[in-house]
């Protein structure tokens, strides 16, 4: 199976978004950051923790908020020539193919580590920190969706 790949920035933004927020340190982290703000912000109700004490907290949460739902998508989609080309991208039975103009590379699908379904991609992980983000709207209907999925999923073994 054949498709084109061209990025949209709305939808690549939503989906290292994603990917940042389902890590587990990650969520661990906005965990611990709101249960925290929520605590100084009951201790603050009661008249236990000074208004600075509670202020530190929530600016901090705030902080936390920008910078996995702005800052980090933004600057990841700035530095990244990858999300402003078109690709070719070829899903054969052995190998994972991609073209673009400055060249082309093939994968064997045992080199992707696992595989992620978002509403407008697959995320397709060599490893924990490194994908390929393949969009969805590349292929011409939801049968071909379907047939990649299917696909992706059978050569895709370690599936969280």
């Amino acid at each position: 199976m054949q498709v084109t790949v061209t990025y949209q920035k709305v939808q690549v933004l939503q989906a290292l978004r994603y990917h940042f927020i389902s890590k587990r340190e990650i969520k661990f982290m906005i965990i611990l950051v709101n249960v925290f703000t929520t605590l100084s912000a009951v201790l603050f109700y009661m008249k236990k923790v000074t208004p600075l004490a509670f202020f530190i907290s929530f600016f901090l949460w705030v902080v936390l908020m920008l910078a996995f739902w702005r800052w980090l998508p933004a600057s990841i989609y700035k530095r990244s020539a990858t999300f402003k080309e078109t690709f070719l991208i070829s899903l054969e039975e052995n190998h994972f193919f991609i073209e673009s103009s400055k060249g082309s590379k093939t994968w064997a699908w045992r080199e992707f580590s696992d595989m992620i379904e978002t509403p407008h991609f697959f995320h397709l992980y060599f490893n924990s920190r490194s994908f390929f983000l393949l969009p969805k709207d590349a292929f011409s209907d939801s049968d071909q969706v379907h047939e990649a999925r299917m696909l992706l999923k059978e050569k895709i073994k370690g599936k969280k």
